[in-house]
């Protein structure tokens, strides 16, 4: 999800309010540094990865999940198998059902003796951490927030203060997803955790992709998360508090997820899973993987200082040298596309040398950042004259007879939020990082490229299915170089807008008002 918050705190001025706070901040709390465990043998998790890379040597394997019920099923797998760690790196943990399912597998795990480190970014936990502190107080679960704010009030004018007198800090921050199990198994990629994002949510889920990584590239991760956990940006949860939870709490606490687990598992998505979990305790085979040669890539933490960062901290310049070999084809999926001037020149450059260029990006239908899709559109038209081919996807697009699980099997709204990229049908990229200056520049982010024709098939079929017209708008330009759209509904014929479809004129006025304000920068 974009940081929309960030963004309307600068549009209502907020930076004008007076920076006086009162924190409750303990600079003494101690801050004990610690490293991912040593993977052992005995843990099943291992034993498998074991089992399946022995014939790989230096490649490593993934699996895409697209299907957004198996995402949920698959992290729900690994914290119910770990037998000694759980590392988890996230930007958002929201408290909902899917989100308390999971923090109570993770309770699960630390009371058999799992040892769990939580790192979150603080946006969304300020004012809202009672929980997490409660967790904390766990022998063996460990929290801690990156880049946080030291007011811990919870609304638009505590943390607008904040926001005012460190605008230059609170602004960055951590977008990062990482699910590390045993130092064996790993999901990188672009969901966060909550209803929304497993195709839980009853008015919007958000359209996303994972992978589940075995061999020698899930010790890259787990190397980066230690460098996350341990930096100068990471602080212990109880740091913020002085009081610290009783074990009463903690016992209260577990008996109300309890709870809310077995009610959640008698509801109809719920029930909707448990045939599918037959699936999760059978080991799939090495052939089921994709192999290749596989980096892992992250932003420095000092990215997120505006007093440390500098270019050689940033993994932008290496995607882009990736990028840069490609001889054919050139994939894009983003879900908040603002390529910029530079950018724009970047695919014109790629167009020169006849590399088909083609981009899937959120409509303004479907698109939760109205701001970051008016920014988008003013560079479609340079875009679309020097070649790129560029779909928007729709918010109806949903599973039909022939589609992929990428679109799930809810009735509400959809929202493209996937990070990913091919390069030449051989090479693939899945990771947080969205096109937009916020990615390039302000956050932090991380993902994973794979030299493996068999992925990157695998992301065009998704590609191909979702930029079907029933499922997508092309947009075009006509001989007077004016954009329209072109798309269909099932058993119709092509239709074509000659505005942003399935929009009303006051969505499109409020947007294009938004467009005025000088924050491309931010988005």
């Amino acid at each position: 999800m974009a940081c929309t918050l960030l963004r309307r705190l600068a549009c209502l001025g907020l930076l004008a309010l007076s920076a006086c706070t009162h924190s409750d901040f303990r600079p003494d709390y101690p801050r004990v540094p610690s490293t991912v465990l040593p993977v052992s043998p005995d843990a099943p998790l291992e034993a498998y990865a074991s089992r399946v890379t022995v014939q790989h040597g230096t490649d490593s394997g993934l699996r895409l999940i697209s299907d957004s019920n198996d995402a949920l099923l698959a992290r729900i797998a690994l914290a119910d198998r770990a037998k000694h760690s759980l590392d988890l790196q996230y930007y958002m943990f929201h408290s909902d059902a899917t989100g308390g399912l999971l923090a109570q597998r993770l309770l699960a795990a630390a009371d058999r003796g799992v040892r769990v480190r939580l790192l979150l970014d603080d946006l969304h936990v300020a004012g809202d951490d009672k929980v997490l502190r409660i967790l904390d107080g766990h022998p063996n679960i460990q929290i801690r927030l990156f880049n946080p704010f030291m007011e811990r009030s919870k609304g638009w004018f505590g943390m607008g203060k904040q926001f005012a007198g460190d605008f230059s800090r609170l602004n960055r921050r951590m977008h990062n997803k990482a699910f590390i199990a045993d130092g064996a198994m790993a999901i990188v990629g672009g969901r966060n955790i909550g209803d929304e994002y497993f195709d839980a949510n009853d008015s919007l889920n958000f359209r996303d992709l994972d992978v589940l990584a075995v061999g020698p590239v899930v010790a890259e991760v787990g190397q980066m998360f230690d460098r996350y956990w341990n930096s100068d940006q990471s602080y212990p949860i109880g740091a913020f508090h002085h009081r610290t939870p009783g074990p009463d709490e903690l016992d209260q606490l577990r008996k109300t997820m309890a709870a809310n687990a077995r009610q959640f598992s008698q509801t109809n998505y719920a029930q909707s899973l448990v045939a599918r979990v037959g699936d999760l305790a059978h080991e799939a085979p090495a052939t089921d993987w994709a192999w290749g040669p596989t980096t892992y890539l992250a932003d420095d933490p000092d990215k997120s200082n505006p007093e440390a960062d500098s270019k050689d901290l940033h993994m932008a310049p290496q995607i882009r040298a990736w990028m840069d070999g490609a001889q054919q084809r050139l994939t894009l999926i983003s879900p908040y596309f603002v390529p910029g001037d530079k950018g724009v020149a970047y695919l014109q450059g790629m167009r020169s040398r006849n590399v088909a260029v083609e981009v899937l990006t959120n409509s303004l239908a479907s698109t939760d950042a109205g701001d970051v899709y008016v920014a988008y559109a003013s560079y479609r038209v340079a875009l679309l004259k020097a070649g790129v081919q560029l779909y928007e996807l729709k918010p109806d697009a949903h599973a039909g007879r022939n589609s992929s699980h990428f679109f799930g099997s809810s009735s509400g709204s959809n929202s493209l939020h996937a990070k990913a990229m091919v390069v030449d049908a051989q090479h693939a990229f899945v990771g947080s990082m969205n096109l937009d200056p916020r990615s390039a520049h302000l956050n932090t982010e991380d993902g994973v490229i794979v030299d493996s024709p068999a992925l990157a098939q695998a992301l065009l079929a998704i590609f191909v299915d979702a930029t079907k017209p029933v499922h997508s708008y092309q947009v075009l330009l006509d001989d007077k170089g004016s954009v329209y759209w072109e798309g269909k509904e099932p058993h119709e014929a092509v239709m074509r807008y000659n505005h942003a479809p399935e929009t009303s004129w006051w969505r499109r006025f409020k947007v294009n008002a938004g467009g005025l304000l000088p924050i491309e920068s931010l988005l």
